[in-house]
């Protein structure tokens, strides 16, 4: 009998699950704005302020821009387990690639609401 011994941290099946869910978001909303964009004739500053004063498309942009953080994380995460081997350095990454990922976040609240 082989006896397996389980290491990790065990984000397998539950990030691979995000992964998708988050791609699903980004892809509905991608399609949704190419959708605009296509059958807008006249694209101006008029245009982009009036699309973007709905509370609506804010909320979703702030949804989809999320969603693309989250997926990057777990995307960052994973190749820095899988690559660097160095225990400090990849803290150090991680660290960077968090506060990145955070900074990016409130910039985007402060881009679509204006605070």
């Amino acid at each position: 009998m082989v006896n397996r011994v389980v290491v990790g941290a065990h984000y397998g099946l539950r990030d691979w699950l995000i992964q998708r869910v988050t791609a699903v978001v980004m892809a509905l909303f991608s399609v949704t704005m190419a959708g605009y964009l296509v059958f807008r004739p006249h694209l101006d500053y008029d245009v982009w302020t009036e699309l973007f004063s709905s509370q609506l498309v804010r909320t979703f942009t702030l949804l989809f821009l999320m969603s693309l953080f989250y997926h990057a994380w777990i995307g960052m995460r994973d190749i820095v387990m899988d690559y660097v081997k160095s225990a400090a350095v990849r803290l150090l990454i991680h660290v960077l690639v968090i506060l990145a990922l955070l900074l990016y976040t409130i910039w985007s609240v402060e881009i679509l609401w204006g605070f």
